[in-house]
């Protein structure tokens, strides 16, 4: 896909760092324990709300009690924040006057009429390979304060700014248009095939099957590790699975998040086995997959562990069952938490199955693989696409930045 775009920019570019320009404002976080801090009239960022352009709604607000007795800033609607903590590269336009938490800087400039806001936007955009490649942290991946004032802004006068957002306002919103299609279609592939897969399961096991409580035909249902992680990561080890990496019914591990075979051995409770489920248990929860045989041994956080009585009934097909239409709901019938999802052991392990004669279930997954196989190719398409116009938009921004449209 090749775009069209020209910009009358001085060749001479200026660059000053961030710091001469901008004031960079960090928030804090009410104490949880006084109630009368929150639920007031002032939203509040996090990094959970900066998933748009513009931010225009926060999940939480506070009071203005809790904005004077913490470290929370008021940062003005038009100006633009930065994630510097867990969510690096993030960045919005605030739509409205915004307290932030501490995980997040807000830009104030120093001369505003010098500063076309979306142009500083468009610019953070332009940089976020850099700002994430300088996270540091074993867990949680931050950038430190020195780093983001010495980053090099782009100093031009107001009017070029402005012909720089007009160009990529334009290239990018035909950009985001193509997304958006390719993400649709993607999203079709997937529901397609989860639909038919669940119409596979109901046709072959029709009139054959026994409906059991999931309880009863495991020998293990427990939560992988739960502990606090800060201190239990190596560079190199026994590879730790997180929700991150089970999505679709697939697992792929990152290989960014290992734990030393002490650990392993010390936590056999969540110790995995080939073939076991992998049920995602906050968040984007019934997402699930089956343990693969080269993650044999491995070992997992905050998950739902499974282990099938293998006679009555296989991982792969309780893993399969788990992703239809019918058990999505019923994940969602008894989760709890009112803001973030969250599945008990509890209560899955009362959830009932319909379960078919074991070979019964071979031949289903024989089918569904075929299936699979078959969506596969477009759902690679589709996910090329989606890489393709990400780096696209890169490197219209990098170009932008750098003064080499012409």
């Amino acid at each position: 896909m090749k775009q069209q775009v020209s910009v009358a920019v001085d060749s001479s570019w200026s660059f000053r760092p961030l710091g001469d320009v901008f004031d960079v404002v960090g928030g804090g976080t009410p104490s949880k324990r006084s109630t009368a801090y929150y639920d007031g009239n002032i939203p509040w960022a996090t990094i959970r709300d900066m998933n748009a352009e513009h931010l225009s709604t926060t999940e939480h607000t506070i009071s203005l009690e809790g904005l004077k007795n913490s470290s929370a800033k008021l940062i003005p609607a038009g100006e633009v924040i930065m994630a510097s903590r867990v969510g690096l590269g993030k960045a919005c336009i605030l739509k409205q006057d915004t307290a932030i938490n501490q995980d997040i800087r807000a830009l104030i400039p120093k001369t505003p009429e010098d500063i076309e806001r979306k142009f500083c936007l468009y610019w953070l955009q332009s940089i976020t390979d850099r700002i994430v490649s300088a996270g540091s942290g074993a867990t949680v991946q931050g950038i430190r304060l020195p780093f983001i004032k010495s980053l090099p802004f782009p100093f031009i006068n107001r009017e070029q700014q402005k012909r720089v957002v007009e160009m990529l306002d334009q290239a990018l919103a035909a950009l985001d248009c193509a997304r958006g299609h390719a993400e649709a279609n993607l999203k079709d592939c997937r529901e397609i095939f989860s639909v038919a897969a669940s119409s596979i399961v109901e046709r072959m096991s029709k009139g054959r099957q026994e409906r059991l409580r999931l309880g009863s035909i495991v020998t293990r249902l427990t939560n992988g590790y739960v502990g606090a992680t800060r201190n239990i990561y190596v560079d190199s080890g026994i590879p730790y699975l997180l929700a991150r990496h089970v999505r679709d019914n697939t697992l792929t591990f990152d290989g960014r998040t290992h734990v030393s075979p002490e650990f392993n051995e010390k936590n056999k409770k969540s110790k995995l086995k080939a073939g076991d489920v992998l049920l995602v248990q906050s968040g984007h929860i019934g997402h699930c997959a089956v343990v693969p045989e080269e993650h044999d041994g491995h070992n997992c956080h905050a998950m739902i562990v499974i282990t099938t009585l293998d006679d009555v009934i296989s991982g792969p097909y309780l893993s399969a069952i788990f992703n239809t239409p019918y058990m999505q709901d019923e994940f969602q019938r008894i989760r709890t938490g009112s803001t973030v999802p969250h599945l008990t052991c509890k209560m899955v392990r009362e959830l009932l199955i319909d379960v078919p004669p074991r070979q019964v279930q071979d031949e289903i997954m024989d089918e569904i693989e075929t299936l699979k196989k078959r969506t596969h190719a477009l759902q690679f398409r589709y996910a090329k696409d989606l890489n393709n116009i990400a780096d696209l938009r890169q490197s219209l921004l990098h170009k932008a930045f750098s003064g080499q449209l012409t």
